[in-house]
């Protein structure tokens, strides 16, 4: 969308002036199904009760089953493994069930020229076969930071990679000569869709000035695009995707740099959208998922996030046009990395020191008799 757009603002709240909402009443369990996972970044759970995928930092796909039984899938790519590059996102094709096909997002090249990738390839057995890079951000940039990383598919199939602005890069994120700082979109084989906001100038771009998102989802309902991103010494947000829109990084923010310097002055302008909410100071926000399941109906349309700096995760309850944020969920604990909704209503959460939590509903029965 071009910049005289005029945004709508929404509700935007600082965490620092939340009152916690109680988790009330949903009763619930947390078990662990292991912690000697190493450096988990994503999972994405296969069909048909048969396990997980779950990729770690330095380039392991992993296949795990409920009990937390893992073997290694052969055949991942040669990743960027150093600070926060190495092996991200993996998602499932909407039509895996007949093309059995998975995606990769993964920090490609070194030191001196590295980029956030994308490759899809066959899973069989515990083998990828038929791999091809079918995304290379542009253009390359130095060192190991802010990849962004996450994938998530359209209901018109077509598939959604947020890209970080390289950190010393952040200019990037305003200029649509540069893929860094941006929310792209492709088709399932790579290609640009031809209706995307900046086809001829920025062929895969969706949205931009972005800083390094973290969290993606689609709500299945709506269709309606989530996103939230790491400010840097506060300003972490979480955004509500329009096509074309500018989300402003580094052009305003409400955060301050790491040195405690002003990076803008401003907090709004006009042509650039307002985040649905802002943290400061900073939670880390990492992970990303929307409640649609039948577990626990009372969360029905919450945002589930992690938080890397609280080690904690929280759920964000729909308010108005905004969000209000819960207490965390004080079992589950550690540098929270991924959160998803699984297909029996269940939530499967990660942590960077390796543990994998799942959050099941207890049956009242059960909650009245421990009472």
């Amino acid at each position: 969308m071009p910049s005289s757009y005029n945004f709508v603002k929404t509700v935007f709240v600082s965490a620092m002036l939340l009152a916690a909402l109680p988790l009330e009443a949903a009763n619930y369990q947390v078990n662990t199904i292991t912690d000697t996972l190493e450096q988990p970044w994503s999972i994405a759970e296969l069909p048909n009760g048969n396990g997980f995928l779950i990729t770690e930092k330095a380039g392991r796909l992993l296949h795990v089953d409920h009990s937390g039984n893992a073997t290694t899938i052969v055949g991942t790519p040669e990743v960027f493994f150093k600070s926060q590059g190495g092996l991200l996102d993996v998602v499932l094709d909407p039509e895996f069930a007949t093309n059995q096909r998975i995606y990769l997002s993964y920090a490609g090249g070194d030191a001196d020229t590295n980029r956030t990738t994308v490759m899809r390839a066959k899973l069989s057995g515990e083998l990828l076969a038929d791999s091809e890079i079918i995304l290379e951000v542009q253009p390359s940039k130095k060192k190991a930071a802010h990849f962004g990383g996450k994938l998530a598919f359209l209901p018109d199939g077509t598939l959604l990679l947020s890209v970080g602005e390289g950190f010393e890069y952040r200019e990037q994120a305003q200029s649509l000569s540069s893929e860094m700082g941006k929310l792209l979109r492709i088709n399932s084989d790579g290609s640009a869709p031809a209706s995307n906001p900046f086809s001829e100038v920025a062929p895969r771009v969706y949205s931009y000035g972005h800083r390094n998102p973290q969290g993606l989802v689609v709500d299945p309902e709506t269709g309606t695009i989530w996103m939230a991103e790491h400010g840097p010494k506060g300003g972490d947000e979480l955004n509500r995707i329009v096509p074309g829109t500018n989300y402003g990084w580094p052009a305003i923010t409400y955060g301050l740099d790491y040195s405690g310097a002003i990076i803008s002055p401003y907090t709004e302008a006009e042509g650039m959208a307002q985040p649905v909410m802002y943290w400061v100071p900073s939670i880390a926000t990492s992970g990303l998922a929307i409640y649609r399941g039948t577990a626990f109906p009372e969360w029905d349309g919450s945002l589930l996030t992690g938080a890397l700096v609280d080690q904690k995760l929280y759920r964000l309850a729909p308010e108005g046009n905004g969000f209000v944020q819960s207490e965390p969920f004080s079992e589950v604990t550690g540098r929270v990395r991924d959160v998803r909704v699984l297909g029996d209503g269940s939530i499967a959460v990660l942590t960077d020191e390796g543990a994998f939590f799942h959050i099941t509903s207890t049956p009242l029965e059960q909650t009245a008799a421990t009472k």
